[in-house]
């Protein structure tokens, strides 16, 4: 019995010592893991912008990213009205630090439509500007995003990147894996001649379409069909915020899509 209640003591201490342990581990590394995300999260945005760096992102040092991102990226929130949100209203709304880089699209994709917020970075490279949105989906078998560089002109694609959950490696994780899917983007058109917004389309058995179209990753028609709907989706809630950059009206009303 004393043999028993000895073990059971031993136990417990160590159990209460591991927990402590492991509780004050978490918590001296929090803030680091936070910066290593958020530096994660800016070098994906601005690999969206890649071709127009000197170095890829990839490569850059954390230091390098950081600096890139706060001296040629500007940052802004946006309703779904188009109408850009101050940093208080963003911190009301759950997103500690108010700023774009701080929205969670996680936690965005769960409210109503009409209740999202958009972050918006805009990169000023030598000679242009560039508007990257932010676009979140689902793939195969959970969550897929991206980040999407368009020109000034709010219709040509300048670069893409993509990320996911779970997908499967050599097949739907080729969104993130192949450098190959992600250049056809560059260069495709978001409308059609008559000004009417198309997307880009991700095509199982080849694009037909060299403006709009991409080829599609065989064996992953899920996956290419999820990145299709989150495109059209998701660049189209920054329509009525582009139409206002450029002085007109869009032909829906505030972006409100259905599903």
């Amino acid at each position: 019995m004393d043999s028993t209640g000895s073990v059971l003591r031993f136990t417990l201490i160590m159990c209460a010592i591991t927990s402590l342990l492991l509780a004050g581990l978490f918590y001296s590394t929090k803030e680091r893991a936070k910066q290593n995300e958020a530096i994660f999260n800016k070098r994906a945005i601005l690999s969206a912008v890649s071709t127009y760096l000197d170095e890829n992102p990839k490569e850059m040092s954390d230091e390098r990213v950081l600096e890139i991102f706060d001296n040629q990226v500007e940052q802004t929130v946006l309703n779904m009205d188009g109408k850009e949100v101050d940093a208080d209203a963003v911190k009301a709304a759950g997103h500690k630090g108010g700023r774009a880089e701080d929205i969670d699209m996680k936690k965005e994709k769960k409210k109503p439509e009409e209740d999202r917020l958009l972050p918006m970075f805009i990169f000023n490279s030598d000679s242009k500007k560039f508007y990257i949105v932010s676009v979140r989906g689902n793939g195969l078998w959970d969550e897929i995003w991206g980040n999407i560089a368009i020109e000034s002109d709010f219709n040509t694609v300048a670069g893409a990147t993509f990320d996911h959950v779970a997908e499967t490696p050599g097949l739907g994780a080729e969104i993130k894996d192949n450098p190959a899917f992600k250049a056809q983007f560059s260069d495709l058109k978001l409308y059609d001649d008559d000004g009417d917004y198309v997307s880009i389309t991700v095509r199982k058995g080849g694009a037909k379409d060299q403006d709009h179209e991409v080829d599609g990753i065989s064996g992953a028609t899920v996956t290419c069909d999820g990145v299709t709907e989150m495109l059209d989706r998701g660049i189209k809630y920054y329509e009525p915020y582009f139409a206002k950059l450029r002085g007109t009206t869009t032909s829906k009303p505030v972006g409100l899509l259905s599903k």
